[in-house]
Protein backbone atom coordinates (compact mmCIF):
# COMPACT_ATOMS: atom_id res chain seq x y z
CA UNK A 1 0.00 0.00 0.00
CA UNK A 2 1.50 3.16 -0.63
CA UNK A 3 0.91 7.02 0.82
CA UNK A 4 -2.26 7.46 -2.22
CA UNK A 5 -3.93 4.38 -0.88
CA UNK A 6 -3.06 4.95 2.65
CA UNK A 7 -4.39 8.87 2.31
CA UNK A 8 -7.58 6.97 0.54
CA UNK A 9 -7.85 5.20 4.07
CA UNK A 10 -6.89 7.77 6.77
CA UNK A 11 -7.91 10.87 7.07
CA UNK A 12 -4.50 12.14 8.17
CA UNK A 13 -2.83 14.55 5.92
CA UNK A 14 0.71 16.24 6.28
CA UNK A 15 2.41 17.17 8.71
CA UNK A 16 0.21 14.17 11.00
CA UNK A 17 0.09 11.62 8.56
CA UNK A 18 2.87 9.81 9.76
CA UNK A 19 2.87 5.91 7.57
CA UNK A 20 4.61 6.49 4.42
CA UNK A 21 4.34 3.16 3.51
CA UNK A 22 2.38 -0.30 4.02
CA UNK A 23 5.07 -2.76 3.64
CA UNK A 24 2.48 -6.62 5.34
CA UNK A 25 -0.84 -6.51 5.99
CA UNK A 26 -2.72 -9.84 7.10
CA UNK A 27 -6.36 -8.54 7.15
CA UNK A 28 -7.77 -8.83 10.95
CA UNK A 29 -4.52 -9.81 12.30
CA UNK A 30 -1.17 -8.02 11.51
CA UNK A 31 0.26 -4.59 9.70
CA UNK A 32 3.95 -4.04 9.32
CA UNK A 33 4.15 -0.29 8.00
CA UNK A 34 7.40 2.42 7.86
CA UNK A 35 8.15 5.96 8.38
CA UNK A 36 11.20 7.15 6.56
CA UNK A 37 12.52 10.06 9.78
CA UNK A 38 13.69 12.77 8.00
CA UNK A 39 15.17 16.60 9.13
CA UNK A 40 12.87 17.80 7.28
CA UNK A 41 10.15 16.50 9.46
CA UNK A 42 8.30 19.77 10.96
CA UNK A 43 8.72 18.87 14.75
CA UNK A 44 12.61 18.84 14.57
CA UNK A 45 12.78 22.63 14.58
CA UNK A 46 12.04 22.74 17.95
CA UNK A 47 12.15 18.91 19.35
CA UNK A 48 14.99 20.22 20.46
CA UNK A 49 17.37 22.61 18.07
CA UNK A 50 20.89 21.07 17.92
CA UNK A 51 19.73 17.69 19.24
CA UNK A 52 17.09 16.38 16.88
CA UNK A 53 14.33 13.39 18.63
CA UNK A 54 11.34 12.51 17.35
CA UNK A 55 9.00 13.21 20.32
CA UNK A 56 7.24 9.97 21.25
CA UNK A 57 3.69 11.17 21.45
CA UNK A 58 4.31 11.00 17.18
CA UNK A 59 6.04 7.49 17.67
CA UNK A 60 3.24 6.61 19.44
CA UNK A 61 0.72 8.56 16.75
CA UNK A 62 2.36 6.64 13.81
CA UNK A 63 1.18 2.87 15.96
CA UNK A 64 -1.72 4.23 16.14
CA UNK A 65 -2.28 5.02 12.25
CA UNK A 66 -0.82 1.78 11.26
CA UNK A 67 -3.42 0.17 13.96
CA UNK A 68 -6.54 2.40 11.87
CA UNK A 69 -5.00 0.86 8.19
CA UNK A 70 -5.37 -2.38 10.15
CA UNK A 71 -8.90 -1.82 11.11
CA UNK A 72 -9.94 -0.10 7.86
CA UNK A 73 -8.41 -2.86 5.68
CA UNK A 74 -11.08 -5.69 7.18
CA UNK A 75 -13.75 -3.46 6.24
CA UNK A 76 -15.95 -3.40 2.83
CA UNK A 77 -17.21 0.34 3.22
CA UNK A 78 -14.71 2.44 4.31
CA UNK A 79 -17.33 5.91 3.59
CA UNK A 80 -18.24 7.65 6.01
CA UNK A 81 -16.07 5.85 8.81
CA UNK A 82 -12.47 7.28 11.35
CA UNK A 83 -10.88 5.01 13.96
CA UNK A 84 -10.66 6.78 16.95
CA UNK A 85 -8.24 5.88 19.80
CA UNK A 86 -9.72 5.51 22.99
CA UNK A 87 -7.23 3.97 25.26
CA UNK A 88 -3.33 3.39 25.35
CA UNK A 89 -1.74 1.59 27.80
CA UNK A 90 1.73 0.55 28.75
CA UNK A 91 3.97 2.73 26.58
CA UNK A 92 7.22 2.66 27.00
CA UNK A 93 10.20 4.39 25.23
CA UNK A 94 13.75 2.17 24.87
CA UNK A 95 15.39 4.26 22.46
CA UNK A 96 15.48 8.30 20.75
CA UNK A 97 14.32 8.12 17.24
CA UNK A 98 16.62 10.89 15.11
CA UNK A 99 16.61 11.77 11.42
CA UNK A 100 18.04 9.58 9.00
CA UNK A 101 15.88 6.47 10.61
CA UNK A 102 13.26 4.30 9.48
CA UNK A 103 10.93 2.89 11.89
CA UNK A 104 9.23 0.27 11.35
CA UNK A 105 5.93 -0.22 12.59
CA UNK A 106 4.26 -3.29 13.68
CA UNK A 107 0.77 -3.88 15.13
CA UNK A 108 -1.13 -6.97 15.69
CA UNK A 109 -4.86 -7.49 16.64
CA UNK A 110 -5.53 -8.85 20.11
CA UNK A 111 -8.88 -8.60 20.32
CA UNK A 112 -12.11 -7.37 18.21
CA UNK A 113 -15.59 -7.09 19.82
CA UNK A 114 -18.23 -5.26 17.52
CA UNK A 115 -16.91 -1.83 16.65
CA UNK A 116 -13.96 -1.88 19.59
CA UNK A 117 -10.32 -3.16 18.97
CA UNK A 118 -7.36 -3.60 20.74
CA UNK A 119 -3.84 -4.06 19.37
CA UNK A 120 -0.90 -4.13 20.33
CA UNK A 121 2.47 -2.79 18.44
CA UNK A 122 6.16 -1.69 18.48
CA UNK A 123 7.92 0.34 15.99
CA UNK A 124 11.77 -0.72 15.64
CA UNK A 125 14.87 0.87 14.18
CA UNK A 126 17.37 -1.12 12.91
CA UNK A 127 16.27 -4.33 14.72
CA UNK A 128 15.86 -2.22 17.88
CA UNK A 129 12.48 -1.70 19.89
CA UNK A 130 12.35 2.09 20.25
CA UNK A 131 8.53 2.10 21.20
CA UNK A 132 5.58 -0.23 22.05
CA UNK A 133 2.50 0.20 23.70
CA UNK A 134 -1.41 -1.64 24.03
CA UNK A 135 -4.33 0.77 22.43
CA UNK A 136 -7.60 0.54 21.96
CA UNK A 137 -10.30 1.95 19.16
CA UNK A 138 -13.11 2.27 18.19
CA UNK A 139 -14.67 2.54 14.93
CA UNK A 140 -17.31 5.31 14.67
CA UNK A 141 -18.84 7.02 11.35
CA UNK A 142 -18.00 10.74 10.97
Amino acid sequence: MDTTRIMEVLPHRYPMLLVDKVVEIVDGERITALKNVTINEPFFQGHFPGHPIMPGVLIVEALAQAGGLLVMAGMEDLEGKVVYFMTMDDVKFRRPVVPGDTLMLEVEMVQSRGTVVRMRGKAVVDGNVAAEAEFKASIMDT
